[in-house]
């Protein structure tokens, strides 16, 4: 592992008293994990946790208040969610029951009730990681200090940004993963005129999320023709077809091999077209839970073939360095950190 380039700070307010109990909450379309946070010398530790599966649970009140049976439960509370927020409130996109800040703090006794989005949430979190929790794909040429971001594919595309204000980051939530995907050649174009006919709108996140990944596959197998073993199409009735995909992908099946570098190079271009939106010259961040665990050579490989095709804005990009997040919980302790810090 590799040391960031630049290290990640926040402006500095005072933290609460040590021993004080954050209760956080990182929910997203699949799982939702809670965790409780004491201050110890100014810094949020971890001291319990546990995941729960979000579509067999009502609410996140519910939720929490299994997770603090039998327990004191905390003074402060700060839910990471995966979705856009107004007023204290949010409505899942891959997620049926929505939520509201203030009900959460009636229900469960608990003042604050911090709700931030899940990707200003995993940039918090940097904060919170050793090295251990990051791997530098790409350090970048001439770097200097500037504007951050991160994109992680999981359920769906979360994409986030941290402004550099010369001192410190300023993090800030996007729903850039629900912006308009970009063909670039003709296969691409039938790929967006096969989502087209299923969705309408078509979005970065259509491709770039592990039900995207299932997307491209049924596209190379319905439209173009891919030969598709039925053990295949088998394994992935049950679990998690995006995973049979990435398993298959592995064992060598051409057109799961396929799918998965039509992935890569999807979220190549979309990396790179954060990088010259922010001016991240301070970054581009990994995140999701999709990528480190197919990341090898063969998709570096990919990743930098397309990651700087962008014609006269090279230098720009060339100078953004790439990390990829490996801690899986980032969002979690970014919610803890808000918790103490918010």
């Amino acid at each position: 592992m590799h040391q960031p380039i630049i290290p990640i700070a926040f402006p500095q307010q005072l933290p609460p008293p040590d021993g004080t109990a954050i209760l956080a909450a990182d929910i997203g379309g699949t799982k939702t994990d809670m965790a409780i946070f004491e201050i110890k010398n100014g810094l949020p530790r971890l001291v319990k946790e546990h995941r729960y599966q979000s579509k067999t649970w009502n609410s996140l009140a519910e939720i929490a208040q299994d997770f603090t049976k039998n327990m004191e439960r905390p003074g402060r509370m700060c839910i990471s969610f995966a979705g856009p927020i107004s007023n204290g409130k949010a409505s899942g996109t891959n997620l049926h029951w929505g939520l509201d800040s203030h009900e959460i703090s009636d229900i469960l006794g608990i003042r604050p009730v911090f709700l931030i989005n899940d990707l200003e949430a995993n940039c918090y979190g940097l904060a919170c990681l050793g090295l251990s929790d990051l791997q530098i794909i790409y350090p970048g040429a001439n770097h200097e200090p500037g504007n951050a971001a991160v994109i992680s594919p999981g359920t769906g595309l979360g994409e986030g940004g941290l402004f550099w204000d010369g001192q410190a980051y300023r993090p800030f939530a996007t729903e850039g993963g629900h912006s308009h995907f970009a063909a670039r050649n003709e296969l691409d174009w039938e790929l967006f005129l096969y989502l087209e006919k299923k969705y309408g709108h078509v979005s970065w996140e259509r491709v770039i999320s592990g039900p995207g990944i299932v997307m491209i596959f049924n596209f190379l197998w319905e439209v173009r023709g891919w030969e598709t073993p039925d053990s295949l199409l088998e394994s992935m009735k049950g679990g998690d077809p995006a995973a049979a995909i990435a398993t298959a992908a592995a064992e060598g099946s051409p057109v799961c091999m396929e799918t998965l570098r039509l992935f890569t190079r999807y979220f190549a271009e979309e990396a790179a077209n954060l990088a010259m939106k922010f001016k991240a010259t301070g970054g581009i961040y990994i995140g999701g839970g999709i990528i480190p665990k197919i990341w090898n050579e063969k998709h570096h490989a990919i990743f930098s073939e397309h990651f700087f095709v962008v014609g006269r804005m090279h230098p720009l990009v060339a100078a953004v360095p790439v990390t990829l997040i490996l801690n899986q919980k980032t969002a979690l302790w970014g919610a803890g950190y808000y918790g103490a810090f918010g």
